[in-house]
Parts: C-alpha cells; sequence; structure tokens
C-alpha cells in the first residue's frame, strides 16, 4: 500500500511539475467546449432555412464529439509522454530503482492519469452538452435531452477517458518512443478503422470486432455497424480490449531493460 502512495505521490510531482499537462488540459477544454459552442450556434442558424431537410438538430453525442472525438485524443497522448518521456530521458531508470515493483509503477501511473482525464473529460461533456443546448435554443435542440441512451453517452465519455488513458500508457510502455506512439494512438481510430469500410463484405464482418467502433456505439454514435451485441457488451469489448494491451505492456516491462 505504502508503495502505491509513494508512486502516486512521484506521478503528481511529474505531471505537476511540468507545463505540457496544462497546455493539454486546455487545449482538452477548448476542443470541447469549442465545437460545442459552434455547433450550438450553427443548429440555431439553421432553423431560418425553409427547407427541413438543411435544418440542423443536435444530439446528445454530436454536441459532446469535440470531447469524445478530439479531447480524449489529446489525454491519450498526455498519457503516452508520460511514460515515454521517462524512457527517452532516462527517468524511468531512477523510478525502478526508487520503486522497484515496476507493476505497480505502470499501474499507478494509468489510473492516476486516467481518475484525472475522467473526471476533468466527464465535467466537460456535461457542459459541452448544457452549453451546445444553450446557443441552439429550445427549437435546435429538441434532441439534447438527458434520457436513455443519452445520458450513457455524458458518463460513457468519462469512461472512455479512463479506459483510452489506460491504453495509452500501455501502448507507451510497450514502444517506449513517441512519435511511433502517438502516431498508433492517433491513426488507428481516426484512420485505420475506417478503412475497413473500404473493403466490402470483409470489412464489414470485421467491423464489429474494432475497438474504438465498439466504444464509439456505446457512446451512441452511430456507425451504421451491425453489431453483434449491445451497447454495455461493447463497452465491455473495448474493456476486454484496452486490458490486454496493458497487460502485455506489465509483463514486458517486467522482462526486459529499463
Amino acid at each position: 500500500m505504502s508503495v502505491a502512495i509513494d508512486t502516486m505521490r512521484a506521478e503528481r510531482i511529474k505531471l505537476t511539475s511540468v507545463q505540457s499537462p496544462w497546455w493539454c488540459t486546455a487545449v482538452i477544454v477548448a476542443l470541447g467546449l469549442g465545437l460545442a459552442a459552434i455547433l450550438g450556434v450553427a443548429a440555431k442558424a439553421s432553423m431560418s432555412a425553409d427547407d427541413e431537410t438543411v435544418r440542423f438538430y443536435p444530439t446528445v453525442d454530436v454536441a459532446v464529439s469535440g470531447v469524445t472525438g478530439f479531447g480524449v485524443l489529446v489525454l491519450m497522448i498526455l498519457a503516452a509522454l508520460s511514460v515515454t518521456s521517462e524512457y527517452r530521458f532516462g527517468v524511468i531508470r531512477s523510478t525502478f530503482q526508487a520503486l522497484p515493483n515496476r507493476s505497480v509503477v505502470l499501474v499507478v501511473k494509468a489510473l492516476f492519469i486516467g481518475v484525472l482525464g475522467a473526471i476533468l473529460s466527464g465535467v466537460l461533456a456535461l457542459s459541452a452538452f448544457y452549453l451546445t443546448k444553450a446557443l441552439a435554443g429550445p427549437e435546435a435542440g429538441r434532441d439534447l435531452v438527458l434520457e436513455g441512451s443519452a445520458g450513457r453517452t455524458i458518463y460513457g465519455t468519462a469512461l472512455f477517458a479512463l479506459l483510452a488513458s489506460i491504453l495509452a500508457v500501455g501502448v507507451g510502455a510497450l514502444l517506449r518512443q513517441s512519435a511511433g506512439t502517438i502516431a498508433i494512438l492517433l491513426l488507428w481510430p481516426m484512420l485505420i478503422e475506417s478503412l475497413f469500410g473500404l473493403f466490402g463484405s470483409f470489412g464489414r464482418n470485421v467491423q464489429p470486432f474494432l475497438p474504438f467502433a465498439n466504444i464509439n456505439y456505446f457512446l451512441g454514435t452511430d456507425q451504421g455497424i451491425d453489431f453483434h451485441w449491445g451497447p454495455w457488451g461493447a463497452f465491455l469489448y473495448f474493456a476486454v480490449f484496452v486490458l490486454v494491451v496493458f497487460g502485455a505492456a506489465v509483463a514486458v516491462v517486467n522482462r526486459r531493460d529499463a
């Protein structure tokens, strides 16, 4: 227990003693609330159109897309850099000398950043929802209600941020290199998974098993994919994927030299 507390203190000092976490937090806030404001204004402006088909009625998952689509990606970069930067500058050796239990170090690092990211993302998701609703007005914001699956989108954003941070720490520990880790974390959800839709029936059969497609399904995003399970099954699928990657990272870190 004392090892975990000491590790948490060390991680807090590392995060608060450099500027990058503060800049990343500012970017996450700007992306989350900035896009929400743009969506709200655009929705209200579209109500002046006579053609109903061009009117824009944002839903909850769209309102918080600045957090889920961009903010969490920045959070993943921050989580990955917390590992890769230590390898780059050799700080990880000192960390493992002071705290020999490498598994605890990696778990505490992932959970510390993940919990902070989950709190930030959850608050931003709720704020983005109310900001979009306020700017859109009652007519354009008719679909912005926290009922049923829409409520899951809000707290699901916090769960997504937690798991995404753990995944990023795991990938960073496996690769040890910042550029490669960031490339994978950005290209996989933004590009690679979308490419499967271009491969006909093979791609359609693979899509239900893509990790980020599953978490987006859990968050309420319509992707036109025929999943084999419900939203919570998709969440569990993504969680298992994250734990497998992180477990592999823990095993590798314990076996190879720092």
